[in-house]
């Protein structure tokens, strides 16, 4: 694609707009009533994953141009590019290789002309030697008692990726160890997180590229004066209690931090791309070393797939495109992942950032305003949750949310016999509202069934509620890896296809800068380094106000 060009100027894209205009009418029922092998046809395998896309408002036309649009748009030559280790994250002047972080040993990735891939397994080895002795009991800290606890203290990526995957790999988590993850600066949530622990057990996990974000280091500050005050010494306590996991080992010695126990990585790596980096030394202390790598194979395993498969049997290629079919063309807004698994209540929040931050954006690569609607709303709880609360404006609300259901075959963990036959019923659950969604129910079928006509509007469902199914056989580290990698590969597709930069975040400066500028005047007495507007600064005193009155009582 000549990217003079806007996307919205290209014949393939008015080709799919043309497509969306002869739409009108057509209905999920029809088109399986004309395709009865549609479920099979409309379907690809991806590693261990097996991804449904036959109920979605597309027929084999529309496959072919989502291929044609994703050629056009060059998304195999930036994907190459990515993967060879190429600046294409434009803003920043920056490679983008998560992939890399999962490479095998023999890998050749070059950056500026040097292989990281050893840099990487280094680290790797480091961890892992690092995450033994912690789950042997052989670390001990500053008075020589074992380290039973474990807080990892972060922001953003350095939070919901560990965060996340502790809870989807509860299972596979040594019980003999408590973890607990800090990202607020709320200092509620660090001492609820401190209160019940002993500080002679507790080692903390600092995760910060920089070593200087001021949510990180606020709560980095204050559980050590908490250690501190109760274990007395200094440095040499601090050293025996604290890791650091960055990009900045300088910032983290000055911290006190012992350099042996300083985990790098590196610039290219960008925070929601990074906990199968260093980042992720509590989910490799909790599920060891091998479970670890297991996850590395599976994001592995969805990274070969992503650069080998041709793009209609592509599941990242047409995951992100039928997104982009929603949100341009019917006007969709948020888009639903919808998990039937408790232990993965924390993954759409990690889709949020993965997916939000990364495409919402107003600009293409070239600095222009797009032409068109970019990322979604991001949301979602564990299915048979959601069913029980917001399904219903997924059925009959006026709002299209196409929606993702994520399922396995068997429970994760071992279960006793009698909680593991509720599997069968959730996934009765889980495959129902895909039904329901797709095909809804008539009038004509509300009759048959003796509903009376005044209640026949209210209880009649449209159907054409576009849905994905994504089943696995069981929640493993491997497939945890495939699922993480696969919607980072429909966000890198989707990005493509709208010119945008997936890779820098330079929505989330200004707030932090106002911040700080803001800080001096909620003290009494202070006031802002500039000028502020009359809505703030009124709200200022108001604060002020009202935390003077609560210190008299």
């Amino acid at each position: 694609m000549n990217r003079d060009a806007r996307l919205t100027e290209i014949s393939e894209w008015t080709s799919l707009k043309r497509h969306r205009e002869q739409w009108n009418g057509v209905r999920l029922r029809d088109l399986f009533a004309a395709d009865p092998q549609r479920g099979a046809t409309f379907a690809v395998q991806a590693g261990d994953l097996h991804v449904d896309y036959s109920k979605h408002l597309i027929t084999h036309e529309t496959v072919r141009l989502f291929r044609d649009l994703a050629s056009a748009t060059g998304v195999a030559p930036l994907r190459d590019a990515m993967f060879r280790g190429e600046k294409v994250n434009v803003t920043e002047g920056r490679a983008v290789l998560h992939t890399a972080l999962r490479a095998q040993r023999d890998a050749v990735v070059h950056v500026d002309g040097v292989n990281v891939v050893p840099s990487v397994h280094a680290v790797l080895d480091h961890m892992a030697s690092f995450a033994r002795e912690v789950r042997a009991g052989r670390l001990t800290g500053h008075t020589g008692e074992r380290i039973r606890n474990v807080v990892n203290i972060g922001i953003g990526g350095s939070d919901l990726g560990p965060a996340m995957a502790y809870e989807a790999l509860r299972p596979y988590t040594t019980r003999d160890l408590t973890f607990r993850f800090v990202s607020n600066i709320d200092g509620s949530g660090l001492y609820d997180a401190l209160r019940d622990l002993r500080p002679a057990e507790t080692l903390f996990l600092v995760a910060s590229k920089s070593f200087s974000t001021l949510e990180t280091t606020t709560n980095s500050v204050a559980a050590r004066d908490w250690l501190l005050s109760d274990l007395g010494g200094g440095r040499e306590a601090v050293a025996k209690h604290f890791v650091a996991l960055t990009t900045s080992p300088g910032n983290a010695a000055e911290f006190g931090v012992d350099k042996a126990n300083v985990f790098e990585f590196w610039d290219w790596v960008g925070g929601r791309f990074s906990f199968d980096s260093a980042i992720g030394l509590s989910l490799m202390i909790a599920i060891g070393p091998e479970r670890f790598t297991e996850m590395l194979t599976g994001l592995r395993t969805m990274d070969e797939h992503f650069r080998t498969a041709p793009a209609e049997a592509n599941a990242p290629v047409l995951l992100g495109l039928l997104g982009i079919w929603y949100g341009e063309f019917f006007g969709a807004q948020s888009h639903a992942v919808l998990p039937y698994s408790s232990h993965m209540a924390k993954f759409p929040e990690y889709l949020q950032q993965l997916d939000m931050e990364s495409n919402g954006k107003s600009v293409d690569r070239q600095g222009r305003p797009v032409a068109c609607q970019t990322g979604p709303v991001v949301w979602g709880t564990p299915g048979l949750n959601g069913q029980h609360a917001y399904f219903q404006l997924l059925h009959q609300g006026t709002k299209l949310v196409p929606a993702d259901f994520i399922g396995f075959a068997r429970p994760a963990g071992d279960l006793p016999p009698a909680m593991a036959t509720q599997h069968d019923v959730l996934m009765a659950n889980f495959f129902a509202q895909t039904q329901a969604l797709a095909f809804g129910k008539s009038e004509t079928e509300l009759r048959l069934e003796g509903e009376g006509e005044e209640l026949l509007p209210h209880r009649t469902f449209r159907g054409d509620r576009p849905t994905t199914t994504v089943l696995a056989p069981r929640l493993t580290p491997s497939v945890l890896g495939q699922l993480i990698a696969l919607y980072e590969h429909k966000v890198f597709v989707q990005g493509a296809v709208w010119n945008i930069d997936s890779f820098d975040q330079w929505g989330v400066e200004l707030g932090k800068e106002l911040a700080k500028n803001l800080e001096p005047a909620l003290a009494r007495g202070g006031t802002p380094g500039q000028p502020v507007d009359n809505s703030t600064a009124t709200l200022i005193a108001r604060y002020r106000a009202l935390s003077a009155a609560d210190a008299v009582r």
